[in-house]
């Protein structure tokens, strides 16, 4: 890829898994898949099919399907961890860290800047309104058939991005570690998440995603605990080591890429922190839990995780380099690391634990997506048996019964195209895919959300204005910059310079919600800004908020 940027971007936008470098050498790492990794994977999916059909027994109603109520801080704060604890953010963040050092550490902070916002402006207003989903709170005191369209549509194509791309990488691991072919991995992926989602609903997927983090984190302590000991548990030695074997030196210290395009550099990370605010599966989690507090807490406690393991997952990639630069058993012929830079947390599982550790990751790898892709399955069912069919179809008339009927035709249907794009994209298209999610999430979601929570001049015209201008900016800038234009496309040189076009479209997003609510002086418009305070009322006290689940 020649865009930098755009090739850091693909490696740590977290939610899909970067596979391009492993499919280019899997046929070395094929032979390596060993009977303990299948004991593992086949354990660990017998585990979560039986907390779906525990989960199952506890789901009745459409509200217990699309939200559940009744989710612990601890359970809650494990999932949202979760959902960024993924199998990029492990593979792909320690494989950056291994190749390129110091810049990996900016766009592995991407994120992490992201949830203090979260916690500030986003948790407390969601939870004390109450709603199914964020495309509720954007509709609550405007035009609800024309907001919902316009917010499912970026619901949607936020989901299926991500979905696809998971897909692939699902498919390309297990094709890389197990001998499987693709399109059969595929298969397995895609039946194991419909079964999820159907039966269990977001109870299994919250389950899911928790023990998903507690099993990962688990093999991330005694990963990082046996790597640390090949050092005297030395963070000195492990980066003095790190410079005397990687080829770049000492240069792996310095911001070598971000200093080349820093107007891209600080693109992307405006995307990686305000995309994390509109992404609809991690804005979801808050209306699971009781109350403000609980998701206040669930917040704290996913940061804290997430956090910690973006430090470890750094400082085992600075380990692996004189561990496996120059370790014949983990290169190929060509002299470059089996299976590619992603493979790196898994060859450092196998040197350092054996059969055994390398086979727990790699199962605990493979459960991170499936948690990740039920995680996504139930937000994208949520905007179409939610917003789309129930408020905007039958005008909230639906019941239960036709909800949850509408939910699980949505989830087979999602799982089906998602396969078969899956399918048919191969690993091509990851990087625009990832891109497109992105933006969308910060350009679309984002400002209409936000403006929704603490601007009382907003309207329904400025919300379909701005999100509408986000929408086709940040899509038609991706097309024309060097994530399509030039690595897809194979044009010698991008209309649009940026690989990610967030510090655009997220302006534009907003100068147009601005613009076309300032200048609606309809009737209609002046009862929407009067109805704020109601609004504001309830999203700061709480008092008065509908409550999903019952609880």
């Amino acid at each position: 890829m020649q865009n930098k940027t755009t090739w850091f971007y693909v490696l740590t936008a977290f939610g899909s898994l970067p596979v391009t470098a492993m499919a280019d050498n899997a046929g070395g790492a094929r032979g390596s898949a060993n009977s303990i990794g299948l004991v593992f994977f086949v354990a660990f999916a017998l585990l979560t099919l039986g907390l779906t059909f525990y989960a199952s027994r506890r789901t009745r109603t459409a509200a217990d399907f699309l939200a559940t109520g009744g989710i612990s801080s601890w359970q809650n704060g494990l999932a949202i961890a979760g959902d960024f604890i993924s199998a990029a953010s492990f593979l792909g963040g320690t494989g950056l860290a291994y190749q390129a050092g110091y810049d990996s550490v900016f766009f592995m902070m991407g994120s992490v800047a992201g949830w203090p916002l979260l916690l500030i402006l986003i948790s407390d207003r969601l939870r004390n309104l109450g709603k199914y989903t964020f495309v509720d709170v954007v509709a609550y005191r405007l035009d609800g058939s024309r907001v919902r369209t316009l917010a499912a549509i970026g619901t949607l194509l936020v989901v299926l991005q991500y979905l696809v791309a998971q897909m692939v990488g699902a498919g390309r691991l297990i094709e890389t570690l197990f001998g499987l072919p693709y399109s059969f991995a595929l298969v397995i992926i895609g039946v194991l998440m419909m079964i999820y989602v159907i039966f269990g609903g977001m109870l299994a997927a919250t389950w899911i995603q928790s023990t998903k983090a507690v099993l990962l984190i688990v093999g991330l302590i005694v990963l990082a605990t046996l790597v640390l000991n090949r050092f005297d548990f030395s963070v000195g030695q492990i980066l003095l080591q790190a410079e005397a074997a990687h080829p770049r030196g000492a240069q792996i210290f310095t911001p070598v890429n971000l200093a080349k395009d820093p107007l891209g550099s600080f693109s992307l990370g405006l995307g990686l922190m305000f995309g994390l605010l509109g992404l609809p599966h991690l804005l979801m989690r808050f209306f699971t839990v009781r109350d403000a507090a609980t998701a206040r807490k669930s917040v704290v406690i996913a940061a804290a995780i997430f956090i910690g393991f973006t430090m470890t997952v750094t400082l085992l990639g600075f380990a692996a380099i004189p561990l496996l630069v120059h370790n014949s058993e983990f290169l190929g012929p060509d002299g470059k690391l089996i299976g590619g830079i992603n493979m790196v947390p898994l060859h450092l599982a196998r040197l350092v634990g054996g059969d055994i550790l390398y086979g727990y990751i790699s199962a605990v790898v493979f459960a991170t997506i499936l948690a990740a892709v039920a995680g996504l399955m139930i937000s994208g069912t949520s905007a179409v048996s939610h917003d789309l069919y129930t408020n905007v179809f039958r005008k909230g008339r639906a019941n239960d019964r036709s909800i949850i009927l509408c939910s699980r035709a949505t989830v087979v249907a999602l799982g089906i195209v998602s396969m078969i794009m899956a399918f048919a994209l191969g690993s091509e298209s990851l990087p625009m895919l990832i891109a497109m999610a992105f933006a969308v999430a910060a350009s679309v979601n984002f400002p209409i959300l936000i403006l929704a929570l603490y601007w009382r001049g907003l309207t329904t015209r400025g919300a379909l204005l701005g999100g509408g201008a986000g929408l086709l900016s940040s899509v038609t800038l991706i097309i024309l910059g060097p994530t399509v234009w030039v690595a897809a496309l194979h044009h010698p040189a991008p209309i649009f310079p940026v690989g990610n076009p967030t510090l655009f479209s997220m302006l534009i997003a907003f100068a147009a919600c601005w613009i076309g609510s300032v200048t609606d002086k309809s009737t209609r418009g002046k009862e929407e800004r009067s109805r704020f305070d109601e609004q504001l009322y309830r999203s700061t006290t709480g008092i008065g908020a509908e409550t999903p689940s019952g609880h």
